[in-house]
């Protein structure tokens, strides 16, 4: 057990922006200095299971008639994701999450057509949780394409990963992290330059943790 200081971390950005890398590495310090196993959210967490269906056509076939149950289906996921996971770990462990809300955020401005401060509300208002920080890794919409598509297997996708719909996420991204008290349930919202070396992002990371107080009494022996 750590203690009830356990932080709430979101990691953000682009696809290649190295988002993976920074939650492992968040992992292992916590694992390695405090000896206690952080949890890994994943976005989306089909823990409601009553909307997964609206879920998936919602993404995957995103149109104006199935844009309301959608956004609906991702507030009910949140919360039970909230509720079910996030709330009950944070007395004995930290949070890590890979994506939360800025993404949904841009994903309805680029796919259904909804500014952020329209969707916003809907997801935002039966959240009882909200981050301690959110990172936001930030690279150039060229850069961030070009390691996506150097990672191995199927890891970009057409209709996605292409150069002028990532240029308009990261525009989404940049509108609403330069607005923070227009969305206060994103948490303190820190960007982080992304085009560094991952030892770099990674002790940035970390320094901000530290300058919040977020960070729990290290156990004895560990100092």
């Amino acid at each position: 057990m750590l203690n009830a200081r356990n932080p709430f971390i979101v990691v953000e950005g682009l696809d290649g922006t190295g988002k993976t890398t920074l939650r492992k590495g968040l992992f292992r310090l916590f694992e390695g200095l405090y000896r206690g196993t952080p949890l890994a959210v994943l976005t989306a967490n089909f823990l409601d299971a009553s909307v997964a269906a609206d879920l998936v056509e919602g993404k995957y076939q995103p149109d104006p008639d199935n844009r309301l149950h959608y956004l609906a289906a991702l507030a009910a996921d949140k919360q039970a994701t909230a509720t079910r996971l996030i709330a009950p770990s944070l007395p004995v462990r930290p949070v890590i999450a890979d994506r939360w809300l800025l993404s949904e955020l841009a994903f309805f401005a680029v796919k259904h057509g909804r500014a952020p401060k329209e969707t916003y509300p809907h997801l935002a208002e039966s959240l009882s949780v909200i981050p301690d920080l959110t990172l936001v890794l930030d690279i150039s919409p060229e850069a961030a394409m070009e390691r996506a598509a150097a990672r191995p297997g199927d890891a970009t996708r057409p209709d996605w990963d292409v150069l002028d719909v990532q240029a308009r996420v990261r525009q989404v991204y940049q509108t609403v992290i330069d607005e923070p008290s227009a969305y206060p349930v994103l948490g303190p919202v820190v960007r982080i330059d992304a085009a560094q070396d991952r030892a770099t992002v990674l002790h940035t990371a970390w320094q901000a943790l530290v300058q919040r107080g977020l960070l729990p009494e290290l156990p004895e022996g560990a100092q």
